[in-house]
């Protein structure tokens, strides 16, 4: 065994840009999240995707802020950790480990149902239920993939994002085209949005659940240690990610509505019926909904890469310094990669797809991962925020800027308040889109309380044995000292 780290220099801007965009799976999101607002948007959901991008904008700026300032793997615990406090830092290390462990098994278990459908519907006698297999190859390929290091998952999660986002980009020019005449921009107006939800509140309440297409755009972060020019590379790349991907959700929505029509735009859904984005391209180019179908698929395994890099980075940086067990902070001689987080990662993506799916069927499983995600992930955007301002105002060091520092931080908790209350079912006046969780999905709240829980009784022990560990989790940067960063490494 040996002393060393993450391998620094390892990727450059392109390879960190795809790295949260990947973890925004646009093709899956464009798909499948992105429709959910239909129910409050309808055919104005185009406009309600504009509000989505800018609130999640707010955030960004934040969280590339304090990514300029505190370059490190540990990302969001260090920024909280500095912030806020450091027993803040541990928390949301905590959350956001969970985050990078539960996107794998979400999007593999869109795999396996999207898979086993299409197959059903296009080879006679192929049963609808087989979807576990393609979840499970998932798995293993971006378990091989993480394990050869960095630079090859970050290239194959570019190569796969190039490839959905050109898919999609084409099937959206086609679906403009095919309008011809109904082309319109009074979709980025209030007039189609639904009975019940009429108006600019119908626009907001769509924006709340498209907000959530957006997930992952902060996923640059947990590379810094092994990009090269950190400070401005990661930074850079969760602003374009947001505005890149953004700018792409209004492409595409604006697209697939004025095709499908936006007075019936309320009727457009996820999976793969006529309704549906493979649903278009069946309907108007024929074989090209192979393509849909191939860059949906894409879109999830190129996610769920995404997550085990995030996952296995915060752990890896919690583990070195001994606040999460220490084993995980072991890289491969080899590679570089932190080998056991990921080997972790995929034990827990196994687990619970396999799990979660034979209990409730994938669909249901899909959707009370997608659930427990949002809580954490959401809570996590607005402590960001959170932090941006606490770091900036006590910093000396640091110009602090009422509007970079406090007016956008402020917008982006505002903008996402809303869309936790959302995700976890709690009412808030005025907020009639938001309804109470039902069984399984009420579990979800549950099963994260008592996961935090957890967390906050591991820190008091941490507090109790060694208070240092958790001091550490705002000082492991690339502004450390060499010997706080680096722990054995393995072959």
């Amino acid at each position: 065994m040996t002393h060393a780290g993450l391998r620094r220099n390892a990727i450059g801007l392109r390879e960190v840009l795809f790295q949260s965009i990947t973890d925004m799976a646009p093709g899956a999101a464009i798909a499948a999240s992105i429709p959910a607002g239909v129910a409050f948007a309808g055919g104005s959901l185009p406009l309600a995707v504009v509000f989505a991008l800018i609130a999640c904008l707010f955030s960004a700026w934040s969280i590339g802020e304090l990514a300029r300032e505190l370059p490190a793997a540990g990302s969001m615990a260090t920024y909280a950790a500095r912030g806020i406090h450091p027993a803040a830092g541990f928390l949301v290390a905590w959350g956001y480990v969970l985050v990078g462990w539960l996107i794998p098994p979400l999007v593999l278990t869109q795999l396996g149902f999207t898979v086993a459908t299409t197959l059903h519907d296009e080879i006679s006698g192929y049963p609808a239920n087989l979807w576990w297999p393609w979840a499970v190859l998932g798995a293993l390929i971006v378990f091989a993939v993480g394990y050869a290091g960095i630079q090859t998952s970050a290239r194959f999660g570019t190569i796969l994002g190039i490839f959905e986002i050109a898919v999609f980009v084409v099937m959206g020019f086609l679906l403009i085209v095919h309008a011809g005449s109904r082309n319109t921009l009074s979709v980025f107006t209030t007039r189609y949005t639904p009975p019940g939800f009429r108006g600019l509140s119908g626009v907001i309440a769509g924006s709340v659940f498209t907000i959530l297409a957006f997930g992952g755009f902060e996923s640059a972060g947990p590379l810094a240690e092994e990009a090269r020019n950190p400070r401005r590379t990661v930074r850079l790349a969760i602003l374009l990610a947001t505005l890149s991907i953004g700018a792409l959700y209004v492409f595409t929505t604006y697209a697939a509505d004025v095709a499908f029509g936006p007075a019936g735009f309320t009727g457009f859904t996820t999976g793969t019926g006529n309704a549906s984005w493979e649903g278009l391209a069946r309907a108007f180019y024929g074989l090209f909904w192979i393509l849909v179908f191939l860059a949906i698929v894409n879109s999830t395994i190129a996610n769920s890469n995404a997550g085990v890099n995030v996952s296995s980075r915060t752990a890896f940086a919690m583990g070195r310094i001994r606040a999460f067990p220490p084993f995980l902070g072991v890289v491969s001689a080899r590679h570089r990669s932190p080998v056991n987080a990921i080997i972790l990662a995929t034990v827990i993506t196994l687990g619970v797809t396999l799990g979660l799916g034979a209990g409730y069927g994938p669909g249901t499983s899909f959707a009370m991962i997608g659930t427990a995600l949002v809580i954490v992930l959401v809570a996590v955007y607005i402590l960001m925020n959170v932090a941006c301002i606490g770091f900036f105002a006590r910093s000396r060091a640091h110009r602090f800027s009422p509007v970079s520092h406090l007016l956008v931080p402020v917008l982006g908790i505002a903008a996402f308040i809303p869309a936790w209350c959302s995700g976890a079912g709690i009412k808030i006046p005025g907020a009639s889109f938001i309804s109470p969780l039902t069984p399984p999905l009420s579990y979800m709240g549950p099963a994260v309380g008592a996961w935090m829980v957890l967390g906050v009784i591991y820190l008091a022990y941490l507090y109790l044995r060694d208070p240092r560990r958790v001091t550490q989790v705002g000082l492991v940067h690339l502004d450390a000292p060499a010997d706080a960063s680096t722990r054995k490494v393995t072959t």
